[in-house]
């Protein structure tokens, strides 16, 4: 369910967090202060000496960036540095041991880390007397267990900040590795679990082609001459003792992480650097040796005693010395090391103020946003469970974990009381509610979003979940709409929208599941049903029109085909420019990332559309599957270019096809000339291209940060969800609708630089030149064959005119209030139309996307009007659900297998048949709703 605020708050569109930052850098010298009692010295009375002491200097040395000489390449160790996989392999290492009979733990196994599967089994074997040991059986049982059990896909195995460290090198051209003493069955498992695809690597070396294991240097030696890199220009990334010595022995700079051992016995191997995680190893450690902890260069300081008692001495025999005080509390302060206490509050206190006064300033867009309460929770309120699970974690410890923090704050009465929702409010999809009469003895979530952000979309699919899995318990979620723009206050755009995203309303569902356990054990909740009236469920338009909130056209002028990206219905529709139907790819409108025929393939919300005249094929934004498609109109079929359904968190690129994940791709455009799709990446806040010669993706301009800035390079401009994107007729630029910044903007298709043309902060409707001008949320741009760009200015409701020559918009089309209204251009209306193309000279196509309609605009008439397309389509059709019938009937021979499903109206069941040797499964039918035929 969703509502609306009357009040809006003046927030950013997207979540905001508040971060706490300490610096990884010290102050460059080490203040010490020291207390001193005398023992035996006879002194009956104790002193304050403010005296100059001698100061031992030990193992000084100084290091510069020079001398961390050059780097050319980073050796990853897999187990323990890329992947949180040590605990679990010695979980299946035990698991090997119960079977033989033998008892051990998991701390038996610590000395052999890093040194090899065979090693690791082997040396507790050995260690335990375990007689006719067979290491390769061993090794082999293990393997089994530890990828059945514990190496999963998405089983969250990697460490956070490995993949970003990964391609933070690649940026700088460092060739990296994976050298592990793990087989190669292992790594592979590994890399694939921890969701690191195997081409970001320029070399896998792993145990299976080695005699000598770490602590030997071999795996890394050999690593080094594949990728071509002198021994002493790599860099290794080690968690274990054998590993660092490896390194050493390899003449190689070491960086230690503490993910498998404490910082003292990993000091004792030398490493160069030592950090908590490869989370914290910067680009800076790899290259400079930028380190606070370079264990080899420490700075230590000593006071010998003999020293101490010399001043002393010198100081008492020889009678009162000037500026030696001898108070009451009788404490040797060496005051000169660093003055009075005072001295050290006053200019402390200072420092700590301005270490503030710069993190407010240089942090000023967040702090807009801190609350007093914000940072009083962080210090002082119930430790909360991360929400990232831990490996091996069961999910009944994790929702214990909530459990006992829900339980902590009840216990302590710290959770605030949620105020009552104000009276006046409007409410979408049920009856206005009120917390102590709807929604008491329930576990209510509250989702505050707002329709324009893309990230608040992301979280929809994960709210759906929830409702669909806790349907049944006492569990609701509440969406409050916060809005940004003028547009999202009004009613009906947010009754669109929630029609739109299929709203009925990241560890969530376990924090739900605590929730529900913890009141449900108390007789807390209350099971009632609240009355539901979806928006969904009584809106003419979508049981009337054959499309489904459009949103992107592309035109084929010299077949007359008109290409539509009938997102909701998740499918493409092809028509003449008569709205006559031709064909439709994604016919049964099912959500879905499937290849093949026009019929077979699925798309998910696809938006942008692109049509290459040369080879006759359909660039797709399909933006809910992160994926860049192909359709081919000569072979028939549907192909994915780029992206695999995950919704990828890079800000580089630089992969082939399915291997370079994508962020919710919303428009495309074409150039012939070098075979280039260029992509406005909503989510990232940046514009990729993809290569269709060498199916390479990657990012062409912005650095991801979301803001309005214009900059003459690739690396120092800045968007904000751009949303619309159009090719200039000389293919120099393109200009792209920035919908979060209100802005139109041209991208130099050379430099990589942007400027604007018109719009930008604030936002708002008002046609004039260049930034005085004001658009509101613009998703579709067109630059026209004549030079002109046409806007689709999106929650303005209106179609406006820009010339890039001198910066003037005028509208064309729209009065500036949601409706649907044919007629003259000025007086016809339209609801948030999103995409534009121009069929002939002068002639414009409009998706007209909360009307659910395609629109056309001819400007060669004196008297222009806006007119309905009548498309004789037909809406998506699902596929027929009908079980497959048998290609024959069971023989006498066949065994049916009863299995009790238990009450549970739906669920799936895993079936593990074993086979003799030589036979194999060649089909699998489904007889009738619950049976399964196997041949």
């Amino acid at each position: 369910m969703a509502m609306k605020l009357l009040s809006t708050p003046t927030s950013l569109s997207h979540p905001t967090k508040l971060f706490f930052f300490s610096s990884p850098k010290p102050i460059s010298r080490t203040s010490s202060f020291f207390q001193w009692r005398s023992k035996c010295r006879g002194f009956t009375r104790k002193m304050v000496v403010k005296a100059c002491v001698k100061v031992e200097e030990k193992n000084v040395k100084e290091t510069s960036k020079q001398e961390w000489g050059k780097v050319s390449a980073v050796l990853f160790d897999m187990d323990g540095v890329l992947c949180n996989s040590e605990n679990p392999s010695r979980k299946a290492a035990v698991d090997v041991f119960a079977e033989m009979g033998v008892q051990v733990t998991v701390e038996d196994f610590m000395p052999f880390t890093g040194m090899g599967e065979a090693n690791f089994l082997g040396g507790v074997a050995s260690v335990k007397g375990v007689k006719e040991f067979d290491p390769e059986a061993a090794k082999k049982r293990f393997f089994e267990i530890y990828l059945d059990e514990y190496a999963k896909s998405n089983s969250g195995i990697g460490f956070p900040g490995a993949l970003e460290l990964i391609t933070q090198c690649k940026s700088k051209d460092l060739k990296v590795a994976v050298a592990s003493s793990a087989d190669r069955i292992k790594v592979d498992a590994n890399l694939a679990a921890a969701g690191l695809p195997f081409s970001m690597f320029d070399a896998i070396v792993s145990a299976d082609a080695f005699e000598n294991l770490k602590p030997a240097p071999d795996i890394f030696l050999a690593a080094s001459k594949i990728l071509d890199v002198p021994p002493d220009e790599c860099i290794v990334i080690e968690d274990a003792l054998a590993g660092v010595q490896a390194a050493k022995a390899a003449k190689m700079r070491c960086i230690a992480v503490t993910t498998t051992l404490t910082e003292e016995t990993l000091k004792d191997a030398g490493p160069s650097i030592i950090r908590n995680d490869i989370g914290s190893v910067s680009l800076d450690d790899i290259l400079s040796g930028d380190s606070d902890e370079m264990v080899q260069d420490s700075l230590f300081w000593q006071v010998s005693e003999q020293n101490l008692l010399t001043i002393f001495n010198e100081r008492t025999h020889n009678g009162p010395t000037p500026g030696v005080d001898v108070p009451s509390d009788g404490v040797f302060s060496l005051g000169e090391l660093q003055g009075s206490r005072r001295e050290i509050l006053r200019y402390g206190s200072l420092g700590i103020a301005l270490s503030c006064l710069y993190f407010a300033v240089t942090n000023w867009k967040a702090m807009q946003y801190a609350s007093p309460k914000a940072i009083w929770n962080m210090l002082f309120a119930a430790k909360s469970p991360s929400f990232e699970s831990n490996e091996g974690e069961s999910r009944s410890a994790r929702i214990q974990q909530f459990v006992n923090y829900i339980s902590d704050l009840e216990s302590r009465g710290i959770a605030p009381i949620v105020p009552e929702f104000p009276a006046k409010l409007d409410w979408l999809n049920t009856a206005p509610l009120q917390f102590r009469r709807d929604l008491q003895g329930k576990v209510v979530l509250l989702d505050f979003w707002t329709y324009c952000c893309i990230n608040c979309m992301h979280v929809l699919p994960d709210l759906d979940f929830l409702e669909k899995k806790d349907k049944d318990k006492p569990f609701t979620v509440v969406g409050v709409h916060s809005a940004k723009f003028d547009n999202e206050k009004d009613l009906e755009a947010i009754r669109n929208a929630v029609l739109r995203y299929g709203i009925t309303h990241p560890d969530l569902d376990n924090l739900v599941e605590a929730a529900l356990l913890f009141y449900g054990q108390k007789k807390l909740l209350d099971n009632t049903t609240i009355p539901l009236n979806l928006e969904k469920d009584n809106d003419p338009r979508l049981l009337t029109s054959p499309l489904k909130f459009p949103g992107k056209l592309a035109i084929d002028v010299l077949n007359n085909r008109l290409f539509i990206s009938d997102s909701n219905h998740n499918r493409i529709v092809v028509t003449d420019r008569e709205g006559n139907f031709i064909v439709q790819i994604g016919s049964t409108g099912e959500e879905g990332l499937h290849d093949g025929s026009f019929y077979d393939a699925t798309f998910n919300c696809p938006q942008g559309l692109a049509y290459n005249a040369k080879k006759n094929l359909l660039y797709v934004a399909d933006t809910e599957n992160h994926a860049l498609r192909e359709i081919d109109f000569v072979s028939g079929k549907v192909r994915t270019l780029a992206g695999n359904g995950m919704k990828g968190s890079d800000y580089t690129g630089g992969e082939m096809e399915n291997s370079q994940l994508l962020n919710s791709p919303w428009d495309v455009c074409f150039d012939p000339v070098n075979d280039k799709v260029y992509i406005a990446m909503a989510s990232p806040h940046q514009i990729w291209e993809h290569n269709t010669q060498d199916g390479v993706t990657k990012a062409f301009s912005g650095n991801g940060y979301e803001r309005n800035l214009n900059g003459s390079s690739s690396t120092n401009a800045s968007y904000a969800q751009p949303s619309g994107i159009s090719l200039s007729p000389d293919l120099m630029e393109v200009y792209i609708a920035d919908s979060e910044s209100s802005s139109i903007r041209a991208l130099d298709l050379k430099t990589g630089g942007s400027r604007l043309l018109a719009g930008g902060d604030p936002f708002g409707d008002h046609d004039d030149v260049g930034s005085d001008v004001l658009l509101q949320h613009p998703l579709g741009v067109l630059c026209a064959k004549d030079g002109q760009i046409y806007i689709a200015d999106s929650y303005n409701h209106k179609i406006k005119k820009l010339d890039p020559a001198s910066k003037r918009v005028i509208t064309v089309a729209g009065t500036g209030k949601a409706g649907f209204e044919d007629g003259m251009a000025l007086a016809a209306q339209f609801s948030e139309p999103s995409g534009i193309i121009e069929a002939e000279n002068g002639k414009l196509f409009i998706a007209d996307t909360n009307n659910s309609v395609i629109r056309y605009l001819d400007l060669n008439k004196a008297n222009a009007e806006i007119l309905t397309l009548e498309l004789r389509v037909q809406p998506p059709t699902p596929k027929s659900k009908s079980l497959r019938r048998l290609r024959r009937r069971p023989s006498a021979d066949t065994q049916t297998v009863v299995f009790n499903g238990g009450s549970s109206s739906e669920g799936n069941l895993y079936l593990k048949v074993s086979l003799p040797k030589e036979y194999h499964f060649s089909k699998v039918y489904y007889c009738k709703e619950d049976e399964v035929c196997l041949y």
